[in-house]
């Protein structure tokens, strides 16, 4: 499996964000810190706001912050939100499904399990969990900014 830039970004928001919990931030900010285009952040940042990851806030001084506590958001949760795995393969959409051995097939419960396995690894951590080393994430992307 693996994960898509836009999943990938999308967590990167929701850590910068913990880690500035006390202020509103930018998505220029967000994205010189981690050297991403802030076309790709905008997109992935509306989003989270749609889900209810985030607090959007308009204007001249607007910006984004954590609409939840960070302890409040399993990593796995936000995953699935921000992921389409639903046709992880096509035996999984019964509506599109093709395949000339499904039902027969024990790969299906197989990936099934796999994926649910995944999730619940995931759904050991929270958000808070990735960002509890605070000072050394806070100075290396203060750092790569400067860069």
């Amino acid at each position: 499996m693996r994960l898509t830039s836009y999943t990938n970004y999308s967590l990167r928001i929701l850590m910068y964000c913990a880690l500035h919990r006390d202020r509103l931030v930018t998505i220029p900010e967000v994205a010189e810190a981690y050297g991403i285009s802030r076309a790709h952040l905008l997109k992935s940042a509306r989003h989270l706001g749609q889900l209810g990851y985030l607090r959007t806030v308009r204007g001249r001084n607007g910006g984004i912050a954590l609409a939840r506590a960070p302890e409040a958001i399993p990593v796995g949760q936000a995953v699935r939100d921000l992921e389409d795995t639903g046709d992880f393969v096509e035996c999984f959409n019964p509506a599109r499904n093709r395949c000339r051995i499904a039902g027969t097939c024990k790969l299906t419960g197989l990936l099934r399990r796999g994926l649910e396995g995944f999730y619940r690894e995931l759904n050991g951590s929270t958000l808070a969990d990735l960002v509890t080393d605070e000072t050394a994430l806070r100075d290396r992307l203060a750092l790569a900014a400067i860069a």
